[in-house]
């Protein structure tokens, strides 16, 4: 028995010595992960990431499931240019740890530029809502916004510029952005439509509004006839018919804008947009008593309408019911903060009251949002061709 363990004992020192080894080795081999890791972080920190590169390219020989050191090059490589060298290490970071938005968003980004746009838009479209770094979201958004652009899926362009709205709604890429995709979208539905039903009201509605966005205000009236002459009861053609007639200083013609929203409001007598507008003709006619009705009424229609508000406000002050005016005024410019008309109203109110700072803040107010306006409106007439003034159709000669 003796010697027969004394043989077994050389054997086992064998093993231990072997896995000793296989130990030591493994912890060499972590050391110089780490130690690669170490001096990809510092040419970092001292903005050299052409250094970082080869050190991380290291490391990941060494550690191929290390998902920091996989993502990390990755990104190096995607912002030195290097979309081709970078997927493999995105994918591969992404197979250790699924769920990363940003790493899948420069693998989307990378594969649409080495022109795999199927999978470019694939993980563009699982990474764009999950992401939270707002930067990376426009960058990303406006990307995608481009792939589904350029396939003809401005149905789905439209709804990630719906979002990159909400996010930042100022932005003068997204706003540009919105413009050209809903401007392609007006253009494939206009085409749309008129291959579909050429002679429908819907088309005669459409090109009055094409002409009255280009300044051609008596074409689009007449095509507002025309669509009216198909269909009377087309949702909203005479209110939008009426507005048209509404800016002429023609008073036969404004007679016509009455009666054209008096039409409208047959058809819908909840339209508060019609409703404020036959207020505001009473009120000119000195019907307060009517065009207050007319303004409560829109008023509890659409709370949230600061026309209506001011409209409602005016009468009250005419009928020396300031009280009652006051809140509906500061309601109305906290709605609609460029309201120029507001502010001004509420600032006489405040001075009448007493309330000079008040007053005073209002008057700046006011000073800036109509400085604004008018330069908008300067803009508008470079936009477009002006409008001539629309005139009562004259009687044919016999």
């Amino acid at each position: 028995m003796i010697a027969k363990l004394r043989i077994a004992f050389p054997g086992l020192v064998l093993l231990l010595g072997v896995a000793f080894c296989l130990s030591q080795a493994t912890l060499d081999k972590q050391q110089e992960f780490a130690a690669h890791i170490q001096k990809a972080k510092g040419y970092l920190d001292q903005k050299q990431p052409a250094l970082a590169i080869p050190e991380f390219q290291a490391a990941v020989a060494i550690d191929p499931t290390s998902v920091d050191a996989q993502a990390n090059l990755g990104v190096l490589l995607f912002f030195q240019g290097k979309a081709a060298d970078a997927i493999p290490h995105f994918r591969a970071a992404l197979e250790g740890q699924p769920g990363l938005p940003k790493i899948q968003g420069l693998l989307g980004m990378a594969e649409s530029r080495t022109l795999d746009f199927a999978s470019a838009r694939k993980d563009m479209e699982a990474a764009f809502p999950a992401v939270q770094d707002q930067r990376f979201q426009l960058q990303l958004g406006l990307e995608l916004v481009g792939l589904d652009t350029e396939s003809g899926d401005l149905e789905k362009a439209a709804a990630v510029i719906a979002e990159l709205r909400k996010a930042d709604p100022e932005n003068a890429e997204v706003l540009y952005a919105a413009y050209r995709t809903y401007t392609d979208l007006a253009g494939e539905s206009m085409l749309a439509l008129s291959l579909a039903a050429p002679d429908s009201a819907q088309m005669h509605q459409l090109l009055a509004h094409e002409d009255s966005r280009q300044g051609n205000t008596n074409g689009a009236i007449a095509q507002y006839r025309k669509a009216i002459a198909v269909n009377p009861h087309l949702p909203g053609i005479h209110f939008e018919l009426a507005e048209l007639l509404h800016t002429s200083s023609d008073e036969a013609v404004k007679k016509e804008a009455e009666q054209e929203y008096r039409a409208a409001l047959l058809e819908n007598p909840q339209d508060e947009k019609a409703i404020l507008r036959i207020a505001e003709f009473d009120a000119q006619k000195g019907n307060r008593e009517q065009s207050y009705q007319e303004y409560t009424k829109a008023v509890a229609l659409q709370p949230a309408d600061a026309d209506a508000k001011l409209g409602l406000a005016k009468t009250l002050i005419e009928m020396n019911q300031s009280d009652k005016a006051l809140p509906l005024l500061e309601e109305a410019v906290q709605l609609e903060p460029t309201n120029a008309t507001a502010h001004y109203r509420l600032a006489t109110l405040y001075r009448k009251m007493g309330r000079a700072d008040d007053a005073k803040r209002e008057i700046e107010l006011y000073k800036k949002f109509k400085e604004m306006k008018e330069k908008l409106s300067a803009l508008y007439k470079e936009l477009q061709v002006q409008p001539k003034e629309i005139r009562a159709e004259e009687p044919e000669e016999q």
